[in-house]
C-alpha cells in the first residue's frame, strides 16, 4: 500500500530549524561526553570510590569541626576572663582560666586566692 517501508527512506528537505537542531545536539553531546570525563563523575561512578571520596570528607569536616570550635572556645574564654569587674563571669572565668593554667602545668594566677 502508500505505507513507507523499514528499509525505505523518507526524502525531507533539511530546513534551517533542522539544521540548528542537529547542530545543538552534536554540541550537546560533546558537553555530555566531556562531563562524563569529568573526575566528579569518575568517582560517582564507582561504589568504593564513592565510599571512601565520603569518608575523607567526613573526616575532614569532623577534623576542622573539633579545631574550628576548640579554636573559638579558647579565644572567647581568653577574652571573657580579662572582664575581671563583671561580679559573676569575671570570678567563674578566673577559675576556668586557673583551670586551664593547671591543666597545661603553668601553674594559676590566682592560686593563692582559692
Amino acid at each position: 500500500m502508500g505505507f513507507p517501508t523499514v528499509t525505505e527512506k523518507t526524502e525531507t528537505p533539511e530546513t534551517d530549524d533542522t539544521k540548528e537542531a542537529v547542530a545543538a545536539i552534536r554540541h550537546l553531546t560533546r558537553e555530555v561526553e566531556k562531563l562524563n570525563g569529568h573526575r566528579f563523575i569518575a568517582v560517582q561512578n564507582s561504589v568504593p570510590r564513592l565510599i571512601l571520596f565520603q569518608f575523607t570528607r567526613g573526616l575532614a569536616f569532623g577534623l576542622g569541626s573539633v579545631l574550628g570550635a576548640s579554636l573559638l572556645v579558647s579565644v572567647l574564654t581568653w577574652w571573657l576572663s580579662q572582664f575581671e569587674f563583671l561580679p559573676i563571669i569575671g570570678d567563674w572565668m578566673a577559675q576556668l582560666a586557673d583551670e586551664f593554667e593547671r591543666a597545661t602545668g603553668n601553674g594559676g594566677i590566682n592560686q593563692g586566692n582559692q
